[in-house]
């Protein structure tokens, strides 16, 4: 039975448990973490269970109700279509993240060189005074 967006609304994790997770489709499901140390204001998220060389792997696609149900089966549709053509969408949004982080912009040479660049006129010359 598919979820509608009033029962994720309205979801509530039960006393006596750390998390409470309802079942879409497809290996979609919504956890609904309990209120506590591990999630301050008991969080709902959106995630995929799939298996991929026969380990069974699970990808976040985001909060709700930021991601509404709609929005999540659409990156659920997505993230099937990599694993249809042969690649783990965990390890892509992880090469993803890593080349967004060496990217020449965030390199560490062109930040160097523009600190360095901004702080030369600041600094006092390093010829010693005699």
């Amino acid at each position: 039975m598919s979820l509608t967006d009033t029962a994720c609304r309205n979801a509530r994790c039960p006393q006596g448990k750390s998390f409470l997770r309802l079942s879409d489709a497809q290996g979609l499901y919504l956890e609904v973490m309990r209120p506590g140390e591990r999630s301050p204001n008991g969080s709902k998220l959106w995630r995929w269970k799939y298996r991929v060389a026969g380990k069974e792997k699970r990808l976040a696609l985001g909060h709700y109700p930021a991601v509404s149900l709609a929005e999540a089966r659409l990156e659920l549709a997505k993230a099937k279509a990599l694993l249809a053509a042969g690649t783990d969408p965990g390890e892509a949004r992880k090469d993803a993240n890593y080349a967004r982080l060496v990217s020449r912009e965030t390199a560490f040479e062109p930040v160097a060189r523009q600190w360095w660049a901004d702080g030369r006129s600041t600094r006092p010359s390093a010829t010693p005074s005699t």
